[in-house]
């Protein structure tokens, strides 16, 4: 699905939020080009403006300096990329296949093929079978599940996460880890995820960007050279290669916030 045209480029990226003497800039400079089908994994102390970059990727919200462009043009909100908050932000009346149909209809998906599509997306996503349920009667990882399925069903070229799993336990979080990495290799869409675990970032990331402390610049930038796939995940994170990742990643972040 990815091509060249999908390449990501920030130039001398800076955003603000207020103006006069209570601006504030929460980013930049940033300068950063991703190659389509990476998994880019943005980690730093909080307020380093991890989410701005991803709302201005996501194009919510427009640079203050600067250029974003994906395959060469501004991002449009919802065309440019499929996003994931924090909070699932599902609709409570509609189902769970019902709140997958609504993406499908916003992203034109002719009508005879919504159901077998969303079917498709819940069954990716770990849900086969819960089409009917209600949002009321599923746990939140399942909520968060929705939220990903939801955010798959156009085919944008992007894919953006701003610290889905930071709510959840531990356990339901390293699922959903292991879940994203493979729709994320098997899609083959670019990704970028907002987080400020460590953990989080050596699992996930084909490459890490560390950000300073606000405004937010690139402290440190980490090619990974772990498996994307075959491995198994518990085998991934007991493995040398993948301690040391991250102990270099908590390093970077905390000497980045200092």
């Amino acid at each position: 699905m990815s091509s060249r045209s999908d390449v990501i480029a920030l130039q001398s990226v800076s955003h603000r939020y207020g103006s006069g003497r209570n601006a504030v800039t929460a980013v930049g400079p940033v300068d950063l080009t991703v190659e389509p089908g990476s998994f880019v994994v943005l980690v730093g102390a909080s307020g380093c403006g991890k989410s701005t970059l991803l709302r201005l990727l996501a194009g919510f919200e427009s640079p203050t300096q600067g250029s974003v462009e994906i395959g060469g043009a501004p991002p449009t909100p919802g065309v440019s990329a499929g996003v994931v908050f924090q909070q699932p932000r599902l609709f409570p009346w509609r189902t769970v296949g019902g709140n997958v149909e609504l993406a499908l209809t916003y992203a034109k998906v002719p009508r005879e093929r919504r159901a077998e599509r969303r079917e498709q997306l819940l069954d990716r996503v770990g849900l086969s079978g819960m089409a009917h349920r209600r949002i009321w009667e599923i746990s939140g990882g399942q909520q968060q599940r929705v939220a990903i399925a939801r955010a798959l069903a156009a085919e944008t070229p992007l894919f953006l996460l701003d610290e889905p799993f930071a709510a959840l336990d531990a356990l339901t979080r390293e699922r959903l880890q292991e879940d994203v990495r493979a729709v994320s290799a098997e899609s083959g869409r670019t990704t970028v995820f907002v987080t400020h675990s460590a953990d989080e970032a050596a699992f996930l990331g084909s490459r890490i960007i560390v950000l300073s402390r606000r405004p937010g610049q690139v402290a440190l930038d980490i090619p990974v050279d772990l498996p994307r796939s075959g491995v198994d995940p518990d085998e991934l994170r007991r493995s040398p290669e993948y301690g040391r990742l991250r102990a270099e990643v908590g390093r970077a972040v905390k000497a980045a916030a200092a």
